[in-house]
């Protein structure tokens, strides 16, 4: 065979059933292959690259396996960069496949040439240039190994056009070591002791818990011993969200009741997240009362950004049943006093979102989207205010139904991302929670819904700016609105009709349930388009560098945490 079969037969063969990408020179004599053969391997033809890559991480967030997305050599290569940044910020694992010029070639600044192994290397776990078609079928099994195992995150394979079809005499066999977990058992003991002999203790969940898939495990130690528990944006969904020892998402935009909640902890037990300023605000300040147990499968992470108590390496999944068999001989504190104060914490943070006011204040299409959301279903978002809007409001109970743009903080990622999500599972809803300014981005994948015959439903909070970066000019700049506002240009509902999609024009309260019932009904991609008002903030919040119980705008009473937690 060529390099060209080698490389689908090896895609076949590691369970690939979908391709997210764009074809071009340098990639003509695979995609001729595919033609040939599609080796039960769908190609979906995205309208940029951009968009590929997004679906790719979208598709590897709701399934657990690793996108896969293509593209030419040079722009075509360059316009994967941004999503492969947001992969490796958000150890999200895909594998990014581009072509490159012929190898007599290289290095002739050829047409359409662009050093992505260069260009890629501080934004990948791993990357490789395949240097011969002998060595096509152990390049793509390697890098599915490193994209899944470990710390997960994106690979890159740049593959000169030659090779596609150059014919494979002898192929090279990649044998992929053997995963051993190991860890420190003393330092689980040690965990388990200080944490159910705590008077406050508290567990802090982020992406990693996910990545493992070590939600029922975590699920089963808080339920046993009574333990509160709160997730990054990362992390949201790991544990159900309708759980009372839940506290829901901290950080800058959660809730007011997670933040006071590790501010007042004794004894944090955090799996599988690295501390980002988005959660600790100042640095210094943070965790200033409390004893960390970091664990996390990346050493790199453990007293990177916070001073640990005990630093565990480990896969969340392993720690976490090995925690659980540990604990069971445990003599622990069975005080509640603290986890029935951190529910009426919880209770007193579910605000009242049904708000009928005109314009249409954004928590009341969260309101209206949590009634008809089915348990599987799926909401993915763009970046900026609506994505804090879903983040602390939505509540969600099944891992992998909440996927958002963590550590990038990508705009344009929610609509690619929800286009992957639904590749990956047909059987259920897929909505794209997103703003005006982050879906007119990537606003032409609507004809890889209408080509590739993929429904979602983009939901846009559309209130005429970058909402994000106008709300921080309102409250930190005085107002002074620099670059922000948007027009009323293009009209998402007619633009909709343009791809020959359908479009939903929402502008008041008693409209969003009807549309997006009718969303749910339609067999296409329906967009709705709700015009809110335009200096809506989402609160509660802290600003950049504060402490992180200093959060205003909460429905709260100002003292009350404060009053409760003494």
């Amino acid at each position: 065979m060529n390099g060209a079969k080698a490389l689908l037969t090896t895609l076949k063969n590691q369970g690939v059933k979908h391709i997210f990408g764009i074809t071009g020179a340098s990639v003509i004599p695979l995609f001729d292959e595919h033609y040939k053969d599609d080796h039960g391997i769908r190609y979906v033809h995205t309208v940029h690259e951009q968009g590929a890559v997004h679906a790719a991480e979208g598709y590897a967030r709701a399934s657990g396996k690793a996108g896969v997305c293509i593209s030419t050599s040079g722009p075509g290569a360059t316009n994967l960069v941004t999503g492969i940044m947001d992969a490796y910020m958000d150890s999200t694992p895909i594998i990014a496949i581009s072509g490159q010029v012929s190898t007599n070639l290289l290095g002739c600044d050829a047409f359409q040439e662009s050093n992505m192994v260069e260009i890629t290397k501080s934004i990948t776990k791993a990357n490789f240039q395949v240097k011969n078609s002998n060595e096509m079928e152990s390049t793509i099994n390697k890098a599915f190994h490193l994209a899944l195992n470990g710390r997960q995150g994106p690979i890159h394979i740049d593959i000169p056009r030659n090779f596609f079809n150059e014919e494979v005499t002898e192929p090279e066999i990649y044998s992929a070591p053997k995963i051993e977990h190991s860890i420190n058992f003393e330092k689980i003991k040690k965990s388990a002791e200080l944490l159910l002999n705590a008077e406050k203790p508290l567990i802090l969940v982020g992406g990693g818990v996910l990545s493992s898939n070590a939600s029922n495990e975590i699920t089963e130690f808080a339920t046993k011993f009574g333990i509160p528990v709160t997730t990054t944006l990362m992390g949201k969904t790991a544990f159900p969200e309708n759980h009372p020892l839940s506290l829901g998402i901290l950080g800058m935009h959660g809730r007011k009741s997670a933040n006071y909640a590790i501010v007042h902890a004794d004894v944090i037990l955090a799996i599988g997240t690295r501390f980002n300023d988005r959660i600790t605000g100042n640095i210094n300040s943070f965790l200033e009362h409390g004893k960390l147990i970091h664990v996390d499968i990346d050493t790199k992470e453990h007293g990177k950004n916070v001073k640990n108590e005990i630093d565990i390496h480990a896969d969340a999944k392993v720690f976490l049943k090995e925690l659980i068999k540990v604990s069971q001989s445990i003599a622990f504190n069975k005080e509640t006093t603290w986890s029935e104060k951190i529910k009426e914490l919880a209770k007193e943070c579910n605000c009242n979102i049904n708000i009928d006011s005109s314009p249409i204040d954004p928590k009341r299409i969260i309101y209206e989207l949590n009634k008809v959301l089915g348990e599987s279903d799926i909401v993915t978002t763009g970046v900026g205010q609506h994505q804090m809007f879903a983040a602390h409001f939505l509540k969600r109970t099944k891992p992998r139904t909440f996927i958002s743009s963590g550590g990038a903080g990508t705009m344009g990622y929610g609509f690619p991302a929800a286009i992957g999500a639904k590749v990956a599972c047909p059987d259920v809803e897929v909505f794209d929670v997103d703003g005006d300014g982050s879906f007119g981005m990537v606003v032409q994948e609507l004809g890889t819904c209408k080509e590739e015959n993929i429904k979602v439903t983009p939901i846009i909070f559309n209130n005429s700016y970058y909402g994000m970066v106008r709300q921080w000019l309102e409250l930190f700049y005085e107002k002074r609105y620099s670059a922000v506002k948007l027009s009323s240009v293009p009209d998402f509902v007619k633009l909709a009709e343009a791809y020959s999609l359908n479009g939903i024009s929402v502008e008041k309260p008693s409209e969003i349930e009807p549309a997006l019932k009718q969303a749910i009904k339609n067999d296409e991609t329906t967009v709705i388009n709700v015009k809110i008002a335009e200096e809506s903030n989402i609160t509660p919040m802290f600003g950049a560098g504060a402490h992180v119980s200093d959060m205003f705008g909460s429905c709260v009473p100002e003292g009350y945490f404060k009053k409760l937690l003494k």
